[in-house]
C-alpha cells in the first residue's frame, strides 16, 4: 500500500526536457548515490532512455558528501549536461552540486524542486505536497480500520516542471519559450 513517486519512470521525460534546453546534447553525466535504494531502477531507466535518444552516459557514483567534488574532478570532456538522482544525499548537498555544475558549465536536471531552488537548472517530479496530502488520507483510512494490505499503491497524478532562469542566464542558455510556457514554476 502507499504512494509511488515514479522516479525511475520519469527518467525518459526528464532527458527529453533536458534535450529541449540543450539540443546539441550528446553526452550526459548521471550522478547517482549507489547506496540509495532506488539507484538501480533509475540507473537502468536513465541508461535505456539515453540510448533511445542517442546519448552516451557517464555514471558518477557517489556514496558520501566528500565524493561529490571528486566525481566532478573526473568529468571527461564532451559532457554536456548533468542528471542527478533525487535522494537524500544529493538533495541535502544541492547547493554544492549546483555550484560545481555551474562552475563546470553543466545544465542540470533533478527529480525534485529543492535542488532547483538552490541553483539547479530544472526539475520534473511529482507534486510532493499533493502526495503528502494523499498519504494523510491513507493514514486516516488505516486509523479508521482499513487494512493496509487492502489499500492499493497509487501513482502520482500531478507533476511539476520547475525552471531556474537565473541559472539558465548564468550558463548562457536560452530556455525555449514553449518549455517556459509548460513550466509550473519559473524562478527568476
Amino acid at each position: 500500500t502507499g504512494l509511488s513517486i515514479q522516479s525511475p519512470d520519469l527518467a525518459g521525460k526528464r532527458l527529453e526536457l533536458l534535450r529541449e534546453v540543450v539540443p546539441s546534447l550528446r553526452r550526459l553525466a548521471f550522478m547517482v548515490n549507489v547506496g540509495s535504494p532506488g539507484a538501480g531502477a533509475e540507473t537502468g531507466e536513465v541508461q535505456a532512455a539515453a540510448r533511445m535518444l542517442g546519448l552516451e552516459v557517464d555514471t558518477l557514483e557517489i556514496r558520501r558528501p566528500e565524493d561529490i567534488a571528486l566525481v566532478f574532478a573526473t568529468l571527461g570532456g564532451g559532457v554536456g549536461a548533468l542528471y542527478v538522482l533525487a535522494e537524500p544525499l544529493t538533495t541535502s548537498n544541492g547547493p554544492q552540486i549546483g555550484a560545481l555544475a555551474l562552475a563546470a558549465r553543466l545544465p542540470t536536471m533533478y527529480g525534485n524542486e529543492a535542488n532547483v531552488q538552490v541553483g539547479g537548472l530544472m526539475s520534473y517530479a511529482p507534486r510532493f505536497p499533493d502526495l503528502w496530502r494523499r498519504a494523510a488520507d491513507y493514514v486516516d483510512k488505516i486509523l479508521r480500520g482499513a487494512k493496509a494490505g487492502d489499500l492499493p499503491v497509487e501513482q502520482p497524478t500531478k507533476f511539476d516542471l520547475v525552471i531556474n532562469l537565473k541559472t539558465a542566464k548564468a550558463l548562457g542558455l536560452d530556455i525555449p519559450p514553449t518549455l517556459l510556457a509548460r513550466a509550473d514554476e519559473v524562478i527568476e
